[in-house]
């Protein structure tokens, strides 16, 4: 089976969803047919996940490996595409792809980085123990 994406727009102005454009990513065999509507397979989904309980037809058909397959895809079809504004939308949705990185901030006491629990009524980052230094005797 040899995939690859077809990209196109659809311009919605209708009273069930917002103006603008919607991007519509389908993925296609190039084994079965030439051209687009005889050779589809499934629609690339906005958000893919690992997890076993999501019912997408293209975690179905492309399983435990279906968040490698849409990231090889999408930086095919990156390198192809002309157009300026699919080429945007294909980069958004590489970067929906990446997982979250933990966010790490300096203490402002003592430098050390660590994962804030921002508590609101301080302007600065402490970290636990600091925090518990520098307010313990406070309530």
């Amino acid at each position: 089976m040899r995939i690859e994406l077809h990209i196109f727009v659809n311009d919605s102005v209708d009273d069930y969803s917002a103006l603008g454009r919607r991007f519509r990513f389908t993925v296609v065999d190039l084994d079965k047919a030439a051209e687009y509507p005889r050779n589809f397979v499934c629609i690339l989904p906005l958000q893919i996940s690992d997890k076993p309980k999501s019912k997408t037809a293209f975690n179905q058909i492309f399983g435990d490996k279906s968040v490698e397959q849409a990231k090889a895809l999408l930086k095919k079809a990156l390198k192809t595409e002309e157009n300026s504004d699919f080429k945007a939308e294909i980069k958004r949705r590489l970067d929906l792809l990446e997982p979250e990185r933990i966010k790490q901030v300096t203490c402002s006491e003592c430098g050390k980085l660590f994962q804030p629990r921002r508590v609101r009524k301080f302007s600065r980052n402490f970290c636990e123990e600091c925090l518990r230094k520098k307010f313990a005797g406070r309530d």
